[in-house]
């Protein structure tokens, strides 16, 4: 019985993974912010196939988001990683490799997500804020891991499905637009590093209309740091300390 509560409290912020439970508990999780303004996040890079492609049609569009990357990533493309942040966008924290947190020990994890935060500080000279999880599954370890790098954990109101092979730029822009709603944060993936080969080519297809659907609404976009305070009254800089 021990056992069982142990694991329960080491696992129980992963319940935090359905939208509806975040939306409720831990709204600065769910990614909400300033009604008026939509934040546009992208996991899984950088990847020098699929990431350029992005990078290029945000310039054209005038639009700058937030890049949840992958350290085992961006050491193999720093000049990447370079580029993103030379480009107005803002980097992030998606772990080292796109292993779930679930399956980490605390001190294991604790020193990949440290040695991330190190590499995009030391590549892009800018400390990263932000943090999500693989398959946006928390634990309380990497809650508190999170807390000491000081690191903001932030999940997403609307996805794409952009990540299976069935996946369409008319099929992901429906699902963005189903889901959102001024104030939420756009999840889509800048390469298939997790996800079926070339399925980041839907998310490429669905940009435009994403971002025209937004433009129509009058809501602005960009990237987390301009979103508004995710973090409301009570909340110790990140999540509610009753969560962890």
């Amino acid at each position: 019985m021990a056992a069982v509560a142990a694991l329960a409290a080491y696992a129980g912020p992963a319940v935090l993974f359905l939208s509806p439970v975040r939306a409720a508990v831990a709204p600065g999780l769910a990614g909400l912010g300033d009604p008026g303004h939509v934040a546009l996040t992208f996991d899984d890079g950088p990847h020098p196939r699929s990431t350029p492609h992005f990078l290029r049609l945000l310039a054209d569009s005038g639009t700058r988001a937030t890049f949840f990357v992958l350290g085992r990533e961006l050491a193999r493309t720093p000049d990447l990683g370079r580029e993103i942040v030379a480009g107005g966008h803002e980097i992030a924290v998606h772990g080292w490799d796109h292993r779930c947190f679930l399956r980490r020990s605390p001190s294991a994890l604790y020193d990949d997500l440290a040695r991330t935060v190190e590499l995009v500080t030391r590549i892009t000279g800018a400390r990263p804020r932000w943090l999500r999880a693989p398959y946006g599954a928390f634990t309380t370890a990497s809650l508190f891991a999170a807390r000491r790098l000081d690191l903001r954990p932030v999940l997403w109101t609307a996805w794409g499905f952009d990540w299976t092979s069935r996946a369409t730029p008319f099929s992901v822009a429906a699902t963005v637009h189903k889901g959102l709603r001024g104030g939420g944060t756009i999840l889509l993936h800048d390469s298939d590093i997790a996800a079926a080969v070339g399925s980041w080519r839907s998310a490429l297809g669905a940009l435009p209309a994403i971002l025209a659907g937004c433009r129509d609404r009058g809501l602005a976009v960009g990237p987390l740091c301009e979103h508004g305070s995710l973090y409301g009254a009570g909340a110790v800089n990140r999540l509610d300390t009753t969560l962890v």
